[in-house]
């Protein structure tokens, strides 16, 4: 074996690890929903950072999928990066009622946040939990999509509800997924853990 031989084999394995990375992120699929491993979402290609199923008395509530330009495993990054970051639920359940989402949203959102941010933006958390306003059923979807300079963006049951374009809100509501103080298995699977 000649000393080139080595080099030669570093050289094809790094290019087969290039073209795995360069092919994009793999599809996930959780409790029988296929998220794709890449979306375009406002002209962007995103990859999917992580998948995560959401339960609550051995009920199947929903699977999400996280989506970021960028993908990472730090949290901190996800929340404050301003980069299109995008939450797809797809929910498994007709016992998410609209009093329970809002309800839901409204304790885990003021759980996970600063208590000074909280009041200062509880106008806008108001105002997301009351988009939260019909009933899911299996296969309904909620998708929120964050674009810097325009806002957060919710789409729900198929029907746009409307953006908040405050940029601290839109970290307090990926602090309420991915922060210390969210759900942990929602977090460890949305940063890919």
């Amino acid at each position: 074996m000649t000393r080139k031989t080595p080099l030669i084999v570093s050289l094809a394995l790094g290019w087969m690890l290039l073209s795995v990375f360069a092919a994009g992120a793999a599809d996930r699929e959780i409790a029988g929903v296929n998220f794709p491993g890449e979306k375009t979402v406002e002209g962007k290609q995103l990859q999917l950072n992580g998948v995560a199923l959401r339960t609550k008395f051995f009920i199947k509530v929903f699977a999400g999928g996280f989506y970021l330009e960028n993908p990472t495993r730090d949290a901190e990054e996800a929340i404050t990066s301003e980069q299109i970051k995008h939450f797809h639920l797809h929910y498994l359940t007709s016992k998410a009622t609209a009093k329970k989402l809002q309800d839901g949203f409204k304790e885990a959102i003021i759980k996970a946040n600063p208590p000074e941010m909280v009041a200062k933006h509880m106008a806008d958390i108001e105002r997301y939990a009351s988009w939260l306003d019909q009933d899911m059923a299996p296969g309904a979807t909620s998708i929120a999509t964050y674009v810097p300079g325009k806002g957060l963006t919710l789409i729900y049951k198929g029907q746009e509800k409307g953006t908040i374009a405050n940029p601290a809100f839109a970290q307090m509501y990926f602090r309420y997924n991915l922060g210390e103080k969210a759900d942990k298995k929602l977090r460890k699977g949305y940063l890919g853990e």
